[in-house]
């Protein structure tokens, strides 16, 4: 079986090399300049080493010929977004090509009556969403990055966001894509219609695979119709154990949020400053309730949502405008950011578990901090179980942050859950695999690996362990 990584793609890339993709892309679309390749060596989490050039395609003819290049002279290409993930899984190492594709950046198709579009991968989120709405339509899937980060990206990594617990994430709206593969093969998978069972789907399985397979150059994409009314509110609980308890209780009383969010003591602590109301001493957690639908439905399920709070002993506070509303969400927004002024190091990792286990979740989660003595804040996307974990440290206590983050991953495997939610494994998490995915599990991911990529060229070191010959 050939191997998806190997000494094929170890060393400098080939001169020849270098000369046919100044050929093929000319001085806008490849360089090998320091301040070029630096800007590419890092994520929202990390920098890494710069890779030795930086390719900017922009038609997906050229990005095909690039791969067809890295396949000839076996140097690695690493394919890249806007750099928002939290992983690692778009830098280079310090390797071959960084595959730059925030120029490929046009709504190539958005058609009202079959409520799809076609994007190409560089086309930031809210972009899209704002010409989804321009027309009447909705595109739901919300990450917190979405004003930055690109459609590929979200695709690469399968982003949720915050309205995942009623709209489902990306995955759930990619009807079709275009890809070229690590062989230089150019696919086309799924349909433009909203059934379809042709054969396996190839569509689902390049959806998350981080770069790792394809590179996607096209995307068709489910919208539905805009929601006509929203109610934004907050249930502000002493605690995170009662408040996870209230989401529970929320659900169970039959109201579907299209976002239900929580924050602790400590993300609170961090962005109490822009929030639209003041916290009592006593208040050490918030559950951030939206929902949407026609005027009469949300105005019903709102109330019922207040009532649900207040009994389960929460201080309700109801968005009356669309300005409170947005003050609460660029609260909920600024949470990563904002914690970075608590601890000057922050280690960022998200994990799920069943909704059921929520409170018991976030109740080891907070012994885990005391038992550490690290900064632990947790806050996330309640309605569906995905836990976003920082752990904030000062220098010097980088060992005992490696051991913190473990638990965090053995906390959420021990109540039936996963390692990741909508981060992906990239780098940071390869090492864990076999924490949840058995041995026959990983060989055939690495099997199916090897098939759309024989030669290893697609960002190798990512999603899989590294074994001694890497």
């Amino acid at each position: 079986m050939p191997r998806p990584s190997g000494s094929a793609i170890i060393g400098p890339m080939d001169p020849q090399a270098i000369k046919a993709l100044k050929d093929l892309l000319g001085r806008e679309g490849f360089s090998q300049d320091q301040a070029e390749t630096e800007a590419v060596s890092f994520d929202s989490a990390r920098k890494g080493p710069p890779p030795e050039a930086v390719a900017r395609p922009r038609r997906a003819e050229e990005v095909a010929r690039i791969i067809e290049l890295a396949n000839r002279f076996g140097f690695p290409v690493f394919p890249r977004g806007a750099g928002t993930g939290k992983t690692g899984a778009s830098l280079a190492l310090g390797r071959g090509l960084v595959l730059d594709l925030a120029g490929m950046n046009r709504i190539l198709e958005l058609d009202p009556q079959d409520m799809v579009a076609r994007v190409e991968p560089g086309v930031i989120t809210s972009t899209l969403q704002a010409a989804a709405e321009a027309q009447g339509l909705y595109y739901p899937p919300d990450p917190a990055s979405r004003e930055t980060s690109t459609l590929g990206g979200n695709l690469a990594t399968c982003a949720g966001g915050v309205r995942a617990v009623k709209y489902g994430v990306t995955r759930d709206y990619v009807l079709g894509l275009k890809a070229v593969l690590g062989s230089g093969e150019v696919i086309r998978t799924g349909t433009r219609t909203v059934k379809g069972v042709v054969g396996y789907d190839l569509t689902r399985l390049l959806v998350g695979s981080e770069g790792t397979l394809g590179v996607i150059t096209e995307v068709t994409l489910k919208l539905v119709p805009r929601p006509p009314a929203k109610a934004t509110l907050a249930g502000v609980f002493p605690d995170l154990e009662t408040a996870a308890r209230a989401v529970n209780g929320l659900l169970r009383a039959g109201s579907w949020p299209a976002a239900l969010e929580f924050l602790d003591r400590t993300v609170l602590r961090a962005v109490e400053g822009e929030l639209p109301f003041e916290l009592g001493p006593r208040e050490g957690a918030l559950i951030l309730v939206e929902l949407d639908g026609s005027q009469a439905a949300v105005r019903e399920e709102s109330g019922q949502a207040a009532q649900v709070l207040a009994g389960l002993g929460g201080r309700v506070v109801r968005a009356g405008n669309d300005r409170e509303a947005e003050a609460l969400w660029a609260a909920r927004r600024s949470v990563s950011e904002s914690l970075k002024k608590l601890k000057p190091h922050k280690v960022s990792e998200d994990v799920a578990v069943p909704r059921s286990r929520l409170p018991e979740a976030v109740r080891r989660l907070e012994e885990l901090g005391r038992e550490t003595g690290l900064l632990v804040a947790a806050y996330g996307h309640a309605g569906d179980g995905n836990i976003h974990v920082n752990i904030l440290s000062e220098p010097g206590e980088e060992a005992r942050v490696a051991e913190a983050v473990g638990r965090v991953f053995r906390i959420a495997l021990d109540l039936g859950g996963t390692l990741s939610g909508e981060h992906g494994v990239g780098l940071t998490k390869a090492a864990y695999l076999g924490w949840e995915l058995g041995p026959l599990e990983i060989g055939l991911m690495k099997r199916l690996k090897a098939l759309f990529d024989p030669k290893g060229i697609l960002n190798p070191g990512k999603i899989f362990p590294p074994d001694e010959a890497d």
